[in-house]
């Protein structure tokens, strides 16, 4: 899998250890910056930069299998199978809490990311992010994840399936109905 993978100055020891783990299990991991420890870097740039890669693949994907996604067509159609194979691209971005990193992210078209800070629920979260939302982009909160923990989540964020029931599929296809056509209403 291709993997994108960018951080500000909190979560620079995070990436470049997740860089060495996913590459060591057979990943092409691509660093999207912080290139070095900056304590007054923006996280911003570098953010964009790899969710703007899996926009990117995601838009190469729907075009070519347009005749599946028609996102102006009523979001209940039956020609919308397509949308559960996605492609092989994801990107994981890292913050101090991930926070920022997740609104940065979810401004590129077809981006569908989730945060993550660890906890009793961080695997339920990695999960149904997953299978409910295909979730494409994972941000992490290196202030409270240790590294270990921090690996283990993002190999099952990438080992998870998307379900491709029907009913996540036509809310995802509703997403990008409201992404592509920020003016109108879903329903009128």
């Amino acid at each position: 899998m291709n993997i994108f993978i960018a951080s500000d100055h909190a979560g620079f020891e995070l990436k470049d250890f997740l860089i060495e783990s996913l590459s060591h299990v057979g990943h092409t991991v691509i660093d999207c910056g912080a290139y070095a420890q900056h304590d007054g870097d923006d996280y911003p740039p570098f953010i964009a930069k790899a969710a703007r890669a899996v926009s990117e693949a995601e838009a190469v994907y729907i075009a070519q299998h347009e005749d599946s996604f028609n996102l102006s067509a009523d979001p209940h159609s039956d020609n919308l199978d397509t949308l559960a194979q996605k492609n092989e691209t994801r990107a994981i971005v890292i913050g101090g809490s991930g926070t920022g990193e997740a609104i940065v992210a979810n401004k590129y078209p077809h981006v569908r990311c989730a945060i993550c800070y660890g906890g009793d629920s961080a695997f339920e979260i990695i999960r149904l992010s997953r299978e409910h939302n295909n979730s494409n982009v994972l941000s992490l909160g290196a202030r409270f994840l240790a590294h270990d923990q921090a690996l283990e989540l993002v190999l099952e964020w990438l080992n998870i399936p998307f379900s491709g029931d029907e009913r996540h599929v036509r809310r995802i296809h509703e997403i990008d109905i409201i992404e592509h056509n920020k003016n109108e209403t879903l329903y009128e």
